[in-house]
């Protein structure tokens, strides 16, 4: 069986919002293990036992929201010690254009080095239906192929 790890940030709770969709998109999978956190609760010891990796973080002032780029921080040279390589998926809730946090997440991951499993999904504005469903297929796409062993 193989497991999927959402790791999110949130201050208004649309990121909370968006990673409980994305939840519910992987879920479909039947035979994928699904572990959702918040950035501050979890570490490398939970990335070391997943398969996949889903972040799920808002863009502040242009950049990663803090509590994501702390759950990035506090893993890197962890994973880099064990070796770890992972497929990850990045989803932004983004208040302008999401841009900027994007790209400072992929930087930070080309570091681990994680590999981008899907192209990145930046959601724009108050959180909505549509937003809702952005997220599930992303989390649905993700799980799939994991399970499949594409990623």
């Amino acid at each position: 069986m193989k497991s999927l790890l959402i790791v999110y940030h949130s201050q208004s709770g649309s990121c909370a919002r968006l990673a409980c969709a994305a939840r519910r998109g992987a879920i479909r999978e039947a035979s994928l293990q699904i572990t959702l956190l918040r950035a501050w609760d979890a570490g490398a010891r939970q990335m070391a036992g997943a398969d996949g990796l889903l972040l799920v973080a808002a863009e502040n002032s242009g950049t990663l929201s803090g509590a994501m780029k702390d759950f990035l921080d506090r893993t890197l040279y962890p994973s880099i010690k064990r070796d770890l390589v992972i497929p990850y998926a990045l989803l932004i809730s983004a208040g302008n254009d999401g841009r900027g946090a994007c790209a400072q997440a992929e930087r930070i991951a080309a570091g681990y080095p994680l590999v981008r499993a899907a192209e990145p999904v930046i959601v724009r504005g108050e959180y909505s239906s549509a937003q809702a469903q952005a997220a599930t297929e992303l989390g649905e796409a993700f799980g799939t192929g994991l399970s499949m062993g594409i990623f």
